[in-house]
């Protein structure tokens, strides 16, 4: 096959084209502008779209000795992940940008551009595992490394974009393992520290990046009695589940610490309470994008954060791309806010994605059942 491999710069990607190449394939590489004024991303190694991220992908593509592209997606970059971040956080919800980027970017403009190429399927460094049926039916699942799965983030890519996608390290146990397998392949990224962060956020200040982007939106901090207990300069800037610089210069009542409970935009509100009244019993979600969507109330585990845990949960589709989900047997979840990603598994198998509209905290859960 004709793959074209994603190089990032950093040693998963690098590691992901040479099995490709070993295995056969004609392999092409190509790194991802996302700025066109590259000094908007950060150096050093926090991100993944440095300017030496760039340099050190074309010395892996030296060294496996393929072709190497560089291709300006960078408009695409910032009218889908970068605007819908700000939208996102502007409407009171919390989004994740690598999930965005890869639903819009990696497995899409640049998967849409390879296959207009001639190019059969892109490759990635994801620690993700791809099975194959008999009659050619793909599904995604975990990686054989629970610390580095990363299907999580891949699960809106939904079928038709997995029929072209390639994750040659889901096998791999161990991070330390791909790290190897670099150095004995003389890679000069072999010790390279992992990317982290949001790449777009230079100095990796969230809160500067939205409040220079959106503006001084100043409001009350409230509790859930509407009791004023401080103020904040924008509530874009605050989370569910946040505790951290909250700032309001007294304790509780109750001397416990204080939680985000809601973000309200419209009254530029924000909402703050117990860690009690962060729990959460079921969620609402929609845009699902599914692999095996259920045709009935299924069984099954959900999770909401890129690393946090599988809980066990009820899932029943509505519709439209809607879901319900109830936690059962003695699953629980704290702090889910909308706009995170809803992720249901069956064992290690993705069966879909979905967007968090609301939740239904525990208090509330007899009532609205």
């Amino acid at each position: 096959m004709r793959v074209l491999a994603a190089l990032s710069g950093g040693v998963d990607s690098a590691v992901a084209a040479a099995r490709a190449l070993d295995a056969g394939h004609e392999v092409v590489g190509v790194h991802m502008a996302l700025s066109r004024s590259r000094d908007q991303f950060r150096t050093g190694s926090r991100g993944c779209c440095s300017i030496e991220d760039a340099g050190d992908a074309r010395r892996a593509a030296d060294v496996l000795g393929i072709p190497y592209y560089v291709w300006d997606l960078s408009e695409q970059f910032e009218e889908t992940v970068v605007a819908d971040f700000l939208a996102e956080y502007a409407a009171g919800r919390t989004p994740n940008p690598c999930v965005r980027c890869n639903e819009h970017i990696k497995f899409a403009a640049l998967l849409d551009k390879a296959v207009a190429l001639g190019f059969d399927a892109v490759c990635t460094g994801h620690y993700a595992r791809i099975e194959e049926a008999a009659d050619g039916t793909r599904t995604l699942h975990r990686a054989a490394d629970p610390a580095k799965d990363q299907s999580y983030v891949l699960a809106v890519m939904g079928p038709q974009r997995l029929a072209r996608a390639m994750f040659p390290l889901g096998d791999v146990p161990s991070k330390d393992v791909t790290r190897a397998e670099a150095a004995a392949r003389g890679l000069s990224v072999s010790a390279k520290p992992d990317s982290y962060d949001i790449c777009f956020v230079a100095d990796g200040d969230t809160q500067g990046f939205l409040r220079e982007r959106l503006g001084s939106q100043p409001g009350p901090v409230v509790d859930s009695s509407g009791q004023v207990l401080g103020t904040h300069d924008g509530a874009y800037a605050y989370t569910v589940g946040q505790r951290k610089g909250l700032a309001l210069g007294r304790p509780a009542a109750d001397g416990r610490p204080r939680y985000v409970l809601a973000v309200e935009p419209v009254r530029r509100t924000v909402v703050v309470g117990s860690a009690d009244e962060l729990r959460v019993a079921g969620i609402d979600a929609g845009d699902a994008v599914w692999f095996d969507e259920p045709t009935d109330e299924r069984d099954c585990h959900v999770q909401v954060r890129a690393h946090g845990d599988p809980v066990p949960a009820r899932v029943r589709p509505l519709g439209d791309g809607r879901l319900r989900v109830d936690l059962v047997d003695g699953g629980q979840l704290r702090g889910v806010a909308p706009g995170q990603s809803l992720v249901v598994y069956d064992g290690t198998r993705v069966l879909g994605q979905a967007t968090v509209t609301g939740t239904r905290p525990v208090a509330a859960a007899d009532g609205s059942r």
